[in-house]
């Protein structure tokens, strides 16, 4: 049986260096992306390329429908899916709560939490032997912002991880016992996109050297990290976090 993964967000970052990795290790690559289509066919390419195979769809983990259209589409391509990254997750410009008002919230929170639990549910009913699947492995991608807070730059992206931890914990417990492992990563301040994003490019050379580690984190050292949560070898870890944050 083939192994399949489907990764939220894989165009870019650690989506994308998760996508790649996954390709390597033998997996069907399933992966979605929000706007940027040329960078999601780079990244199908690049597993191509090394024999792997690989699809890109646009969705929008916020919209139900999408997600359905997204999950159907792997099942189509590739069989019986064994292993989800929930890795889509935005942020708005850094700000303090006083400046935040109810759009930005929603939009926060409509794709890091509500988008991360719709995903988590399609890939439930398509694992869990107790709908006649055959198991597999759920890693989120959370934050090291949920243990620190991100004061004066995006307390909500934090709150949003936080409720992703508590999301890993609960549902490893519910489908523990149907052949499903839900574990996380709570990456740092790693070199991505997503700094731009939010308003400050630099902000990796800023804090970087704040870090135990004097450095920032790279894409494909949180990849690393996905990878082994979902492989055999962590085949008795369920509900656990590697945070991957040097030392943060």
């Amino acid at each position: 049986m083939n192994k399949v993964v489907l990764i939220t967000g894989g165009s870019r970052g650690i989506g994308a260096a998760t996508a790649l990795r996954a390709g390597r290790d033998g997996y069907c690559v399933m992966l979605s992306y929000r706007e940027d289509a040329a960078a999601a066919a780079q990244v199908v390419q690049a597993i191509e390329d090394t024999g792997g195979r690989a699809l890109s769809l646009q969705a929008d983990v916020s919209n139900e429908s999408e997600i359905l259209r997204l999950f159907e589409a792997c099942d189509r391509a590739f069989g019986p899916l064994t292993a989800l990254v929930n890795n889509a997750g935005l942020t708005g410009r850094q700000t303090r709560v006083d400046a935040m008002d109810a759009a930005r919230l929603h939009r926060v929170f409509a794709t890091n939490v509500i988008g991360s639990f719709l995903c988590a549910r399609a890939a439930v009913l398509r694992m869990s032997t107790q709908h006649g699947g055959a198991g597999g492995a759920i890693v989120n991608v959370s934050s090291a912002a949920a243990r620190l807070g991100s004061p004066g730059e995006y307390v909500d992206y934090a709150a949003t991880k936080g409720a992703v931890d508590t999301l890993t914990l609960g549902l490893a417990k519910e489908v523990a016992a149907e052949g499903i492992r839900v574990n996380a990563v709570r990456p740092g301040i790693i070199d991505t996109d997503i700094h731009a994003s939010s308003g400050e490019p630099g902000r990796v050379e800023r804090l970087g050297p704040m870090v135990p580690m004097q450095r920032g984190g790279h894409a494909d050292e949180v990849a690393t990290a996905i990878m082994w949560l979902l492989s055999a070898e962590a085949s008795y870890v369920t509900g656990s976090f590697i945070d991957v944050a040097g030392g943060r």
